[in-house]
């Protein structure tokens, strides 16, 4: 089924259009729920590493807050209605739930990891995709935002050990 469009003179073919919303929306539910759940971190973390882990997860949770208005623009620049709501999350998210009584750092950057791995490998999925399609620009916007989101999951794992890393 389309997704429903508003008229724009965005020249991008209109079933490049479908895909791309499409993936878009995804990738929007995820980025805020990562988003969410990076505050979550943030908030709680307790132990050794407090201060520098705090600061780390704000720094996070500020770029995916960007990374996420731009998901949502480029939905609208293609016609799309970009749909951010609690609602829309809770349905939508392809990550599982953020555990609500973690509190040790460690435990906390993977949770994280896990999470933003997953963010990563659907941003591919969707470079792909939108490519395919044929909107280049969709797939450069998520290109961009798996490298950073790629830079991010890099930055969690050095503070795991070795042989906790996958």
């Amino acid at each position: 089924m389309a997704t429903p469009t508003h008229q724009t003179r965005n020249d991008v073919p209109t079933n490049a259009k479908q895909v791309s919303i499409g993936v878009l929306q995804g990738c929007l539910v995820d980025s805020i729920d990562l988003y969410n759940a990076t505050r979550q971190a943030h908030w709680n973390v307790k132990g050794p590493h407090f201060g520098e882990l705090h600061r780390l997860f704000e720094e996070f949770y500020t770029a995916l807050q960007t990374s996420s208005d731009d998901l949502a623009e480029r939905i609208v620049q293609l016609g799309g209605t970009a749909n951010g709501t609690t609602q829309v999350l809770a349905k939508g998210t392809r990550l599982p739930p953020y555990p609500t009584d973690l509190y040790a750092g460690m435990d906390h950057v993977k949770a994280l990891a896990d999470r933003y791995a997953a963010v990563a490998k659907t941003l591919r999925e969707g470079i792909d995709q939108t490519d395919e399609a044929g909107d280049a620009d969709t797939a450069d916007l998520l290109t961009e935002q798996s490298r950073a989101t790629d830079k991010m999951l890099w930055m969690l794992e050095a503070h795991l050990p070795a042989d906790k890393a996958p």
